[in-house]
């Protein structure tokens, strides 16, 4: 064989490995975050908000904005929640819906999507952007921007 079309034909191969592989990773990511979201709203709606705040990175630059405010901190976090949610009641039933995971690098993931509270007397809604890192415990989030609707 011509050693050009050799050449040109290992590089071929070569690139469409590389991409197959980075697909493969992207995919396992998103897989990896999508699941810590899932165990977040099974954490919520059995009434368990240390459970939901384990999908956070517990650390002191954990950053937390919304209503005009923002916390830092994994223990500030899981005060505010309790604060925010004193019960079961107030909690309600949650839902993630309309989630977009994009991968940006090997170790940091950035998720865009909508969450919902169902509870007896309303349905407070709104809009969130994560940013995923995986970190030794496994993929966490390290910082979030959630807003409500009006």
């Amino acid at each position: 064989m011509n050693p050009i079309l050799s050449f040109l034909l290992m590089l071929t191969l070569s690139a469409a490995s590389s991409c197959d592989s980075n697909f493969r990773h992207r995919e396992r990511v998103t897989e990896a975050v999508l699941r810590v979201l899932h165990e977040q709203t099974a954490a919520w709606n059995r009434g368990d908000l240390e459970g939901f705040v384990q999908g956070y990175a517990e650390s002191d630059s954990l950053r937390f904005a919304s209503g005009g405010n923002v916390s830092y901190g994994w223990q500030g976090l899981l005060a505010r929640y309790r604060k925010s949610y004193p019960n079961r009641a107030a909690m309600g039933t949650l839902a993630f819906t309309e989630l977009d995971v994009d991968v940006l690098a090997p170790d940091a993931a950035l998720v865009f999507g909508r969450w919902q509270l169902q509870r007896p007397h309303d349905a407070p809604w709104g809009y969130f952007t994560l940013i995923f890192r995986r970190t030794e415990e496994g993929w966490r989030i390290v910082h979030d921007h959630t807003s409500a609707a009006r």
